[in-house]
This record gives structure tokens, sequence and C-alpha cells, in this order.
């Protein structure tokens, strides 16, 4: 009788373990990602052009040890896969094509509104925007472009790696696929608090404003995650979520108080509104695990199932003991 709850005990005690190791690796990550921004003292603005190239030449390092740590964290807790770990972090080659082109589109559609509004103010410049996509000199002018490589390309390849790739794998295990999709997301929400150094630094406003915005940040920042985290967990690829947010950082967030201002604002609504209800319908059919292929991470789930029969049998145990005695 002893023995089998002896060996329920090490496997919770086990399972603990494998959550506090997670959690921690999550966490040095975040530390390493937002600390390496700080490595080099500067008195620079953060978006001056040689304050953008070192800082990008760090979190790059610091996504490149990613799979380390996640390496590591396989060791530590044990963990059984079938697959490398790149393949665990969404890099792999089966339904690489969809995962790169149906997750974009959804996002597109989420910012309808957005972009019949910027077509509807500036119809010249959207023309213009849509053929400098296909010019190959416009291109080399946003490659020569610091801001833009941060914006486009650094910050959405290595937040997407260590965030969600490297995060969510770690995660999986302990709190399943659903709860994960919500608790990485803080990880990567938090770490924007490190804007409020700067803004402090600089004394662009008072701390109040600071905090405001800091915290409007967090805010959307974490929704954002938890999205791409979403797409992550549904799809095993990691490059959905760096065009989506690469896409995102180059359209901000969506001016509806712009929107309720303009002259045809009720056409305006409509789109957005049209935009949201087409997002919410599309969510996850075009996120569906058919066109992606087995996902890696999808793996790594615990069993409830294995617990509660061991339980329940403990249970069973202890009443038919009890009537025994009586």
């Amino acid at each position: 009788m002893l023995e089998p709850e002896h060996g329920l005990i090490r496997q919770e005690e086990h399972t603990h373990t494998r959550c506090w190791v997670g959690v921690l690796s999550c966490l040095l990550l975040a530390c390493l990602y937002v600390g390496s921004l700080y490595v080099w003292r500067s008195s620079l603005p953060r978006d001056h052009p040689s304050v953008i190239k070192r800082r990008c030449a760090s979190v790059l390092l610091v996504s490149a040890l990613s799979p380390a740590v996640v390496k590591t964290w396989i060791h530590w807790a044990d963990v059984r896969v079938d697959v490398s770990v790149w393949e665990l972090m969404g890099v792999r080659v089966e339904g690489f094509i969809p995962a790169a082109i149906l997750p974009l589109l959804l996002t597109m559609v989420f910012y309808l509104g957005p972009l019949v509004h910027t077509a509807m103010d500036n119809p010249d410049g959207f023309t213009a925007e849509l053929k400098s996509a296909m010019d190959v000199q416009s291109w080399r002018l946003c490659v020569e472009d610091v801001v833009w490589l941060r914006n486009q390309v650094v910050a959405p390849l290595t937040e997407e790696l260590v965030f969600r790739a490297a995060m969510l794998p770690m995660l999986v295990p302990c709190t399943g696929p659903t709860a994960a999709i919500f608790t990485a997301p803080l990880f990567f929400g938090v770490a924007h608090f490190h804007h409020i150094i700067e803004q402090r630094r600089l004394c662009k406003d008072c701390m109040n404003v600071i905090l405001l915005v800091a915290g409007m940040q967090f805010l959307y920042t974490t929704v954002f995650g938890a999205f791409t985290a979403f797409m992550f967990m549904r799809t095993g690829h990691v490059v959905g979520p760096v065009l989506c947010h690469s896409f995102c950082n180059s359209q901000g967030l969506p001016d509806i108080s712009s929107a309720l201002q303009h002259p045809q604002r009720s056409v305006l609504l409509v789109t957005y509104l049209m935009g949201a209800l087409l997002f919410l319908v599309l969510l996850v059919p075009l996120t569906d695990p058919f066109f992606y292929g087995a996902i890696p991470v999808c793996s790594l789930a615990p069993a409830p199932s294995v617990l509660q029969r061991s339980l329940a049998k403990r249970e069973k145990d202890m009443v038919c003991m009890c009537e025994s005695e009586s």
C-alpha cells in the first residue's frame, strides 16, 4: 500500500521541480534579454544608430543562446522529446509555407480598418507603399536604416525566439498548453517595463505619465504576446509570430479615436468592426494544425488523466482499507 503512494509523491515532487526549473529558466531568459540592452553604458537615446547597433548585437546573442537554455532545461527537468531543440522551438520545414502566410493574413484581416483608414486619407501614399513593396531599391533603403532593421527584423525575430519559441516549451509540461499561452506573455509584458528607466533618465515626462504609458504598454504587449503564443501553439512554427510581430510593429496600435473624428467615420467604423469580427471567425480555422503537420511542442503537454487515475486508485484503496477495518 505504501509503495504506490511513495511513487505518486515522487511523481508530484518531480512535477513541481520541473515547474520551478521551467519558470526560473523563463525568468533567466527574460533577465538576460533585458539586461543585455544595458550592458553598453551610454548617455545617448535609444534611437541613436550606435545604441541600436549595440543593442541589436546583444539581443541577437541572447537569442542565439536560447536553444542552449532550452536544451539545458530538457536535461535538468528530465524531459523526453523525439525532436531536435530547433524543431521544438518552431524552426522546422514541415508546414513552413502555410505557417508564413496564413497567420500573417489573419493579422492583416484584423488591421482591415486601419488599412482602409490609411488608403482613404492618402490614396497616393497607400498606392506608393504597395509599389515600394515590390521595388528592390526601396528594400535596400530599408535595410540601410538601422531603426527599420530594429523594429521590423531584429526585435520581432529575437523577441519571438526568446519569449515564445524558447519559453513555451518550458512552460507547457508544467501548466499545459492553454495556461502556457497566457503565462508566457507575462514575461514579455513585464520585460517592457525597462523603458521606464530610459524615460526617467531622459526626463521626458513626469513619473505619473511614464508609469501610465508603461502600464498601457504592458497591457497591449501582454495581449499581443498571448496572440502570438496561441499561433505558436497552434502552428508549431515561429515564422508566423515573427512575421505578424513585424507587421504589427509597422502598423502600430489601431487609431480608433482618429476614426471617430473622421468625416467618413461610419464607413471606417464598419471596416474596423468587420476586421475584428472576421479575425475572430478566422482565428481557429486559419491556425488549424491540419495545415502545419504535427506540433512538436504539444507533445510536451502533461497527461492529467494519469495523475487522476492514480489519485482515484489511492482514494479507492483508502475506502477499501476503511471497510476492512470496520
